[in-house]
């Protein structure tokens, strides 16, 4: 029996974006909800409960609400929001965290996708601290760039309509300057991290696409780790996955610049380590779509996992 899948909040930028990836798809069917129904409960609720998954892409508090009115036991969530990327009783949707991470995903019924940045900085970090070469008490700080996709509909405005009210052409623009972005605490929760880490995010003036960067001072940490050492556990911990990948330290070394829109369109992280044992510094970086990998891909991976189907598919 082909499964139904229900996106609640598919008008959004996420569920736009995933309502594409499974559109095309024989193996799915779709569900939607008439336009001018989708602020009724009693309309939202029916469609909720008669899905074999339902994909949130809802604020924190719709989005909790929406988990709220599923009373059909047999309905499995993914869930795009912040509500529940630190809660119990939810696995966390980055098939590539840790080793065995993926079944747990395929066997959950509960899912939350992880955030765009998260994704970047989980991907370099978790493995450096699973292996020891990066403390758990360690002061880790991330920088990052993101496309303004990533701000929803409010921000997509903001630097595309000359209407808007709070129209910009501002080319580059630092925010969350008071240190508490909402994607901290999944952040250090699943980097395995004691200290909350110093996240300084940024938007530029191009619609996708994203850099998540960690500076490290290898001569300042325990043992310290030469940037192969770094290098080697990151190949380590991505080795034959379809989705994320490390570039030689050989291409690292000819890199002087990146593009983050380099990725766009595609479910694809990519991984680079910069620096030299001469200085004993590193630039771990990682470029991703923040609409892809970063979030409607992410979603699809997981949907995938969770049904028993190709994990590449739609992707």
């Amino acid at each position: 029996m082909t499964p139904t899948v229900f996106i609640d909040g598919e008008a959004g930028t996420t569920g736009l974006q995933i309502h594409a990836r499974l559109a095309a798809r024989g193996d799915l069917n779709v569900a939607s909800i008439d336009p001018a129904l989708r602020k009724d409960v009693s309309a939202r609720r029916e469609r909720l409960n008669a899905a074999d998954v339902v994909i949130l892409c809802l604020p924190d508090d719709a989005a909790r609400e929406a988990v709220a009115l599923i009373e059909n036991p047999a309905v499995r969530v993914i869930d795009a929001s912040t509500a529940h990327r630190t809660a119990g009783g939810w696995a966390y949707g980055f098939p590539e965290l840790r080793p065995g991470h993926r079944e747990a995903i395929a066997a959950a019924t509960r899912v939350s996708n992880p955030g765009c940045y998260p994704t970047g900085f989980l991907a370099i970090v978790a493995p450096l601290v699973r292996e020891g070469l990066l403390p758990a008490d360690w002061p880790v700080t991330v920088n990052a760039v993101s496309g303004y996709s990533g701000g929803g509909r409010s921000m997509i405005a903001q630097f595309e309509d000359p209407a808007a009210e709070d129209y910009t052409t501002t080319a580059f623009r630092p925010y969350a300057t008071g240190l508490k972005h909402k994607h901290i605490p999944e952040m250090q929760a699943h980097a395995g991290l004691a200290m909350r880490p110093l996240f300084t995010p940024s938007v530029g003036r191009y619609a996708q696409g994203m850099i998540v960067e960690v500076p490290l001072q290898l001569l300042a940490l325990p043992g310290r780790p030469r940037i192969a050492d770094v290098h080697a556990a990151l190949a380590r911990a991505y080795d034959g996955e379809p989705f994320v990948d490390v570039a030689s330290l050989e291409e690292a070394r000819t890199t002087d610049t990146l593009d983050p829109e380099a990725l766009n369109g595609t479910n694809r992280l990519r991984l680079l380590v910069f620096g030299g044992d001469d200085i004993g510094q590193a630039r771990l970086v990682a470029v991703l779509d923040n609409l892809g990998k970063g979030a409607s891909g992410a979603a699809v991976q997981n949907l995938n996992l969770m049904l028993g189907l190709d994990e590449g598919a739609g992707l």
